[in-house]
């Protein structure tokens, strides 16, 4: 019975793990608005520094977070990004938590992106 349950158990894990995507922010070219968000989970301060067009931001950091996302839309695909990788993959975690349907962690993140411009 121990064993079914521990089989059970990892194969529920594996799963939960397989549904998480991601891309490397470099690959990244654009998004439907009408379709989709790029969420940028960095302060303000990193935000008003430089962004990419049309991200809105909601700091990872803030304490109203899950509060501010409620308003988004959950079966729109989410595209979220940080500095480099850190906060958005957390990030992610979290969505999935509250019942985002597609959420796709930018690997790499806002560091990454701009030298690739560059």
């Amino acid at each position: 019975m121990k064993n079914i349950l521990f089989f059970f158990i990892l194969i529920s894990a594996q799963f939960g793990l397989a549904q998480m995507e991601s891309l490397p922010i470099t690959e990244f070219k654009s998004f439907d608005s009408s379709k989709e968000i790029l969420l940028d989970v960095r302060t303000p301060k990193e935000f008003a520094e430089g962004c990419i067009d049309g991200a809105l931001n909601i700091d990872w950091f803030s304490s109203d977070f899950n509060q501010q996302v409620a308003s988004i839309d959950k079966d729109k695909t989410i595209y979220v990004y940080c500095k480099k990788g850190g906060r958005s993959l957390k990030s992610q975690h979290r969505l999935k938590e509250l019942g985002f349907l597609h959420v796709i962690n930018l690997e790499g993140g806002y560091d990454m992106w701009k030298m690739s411009k560059d």
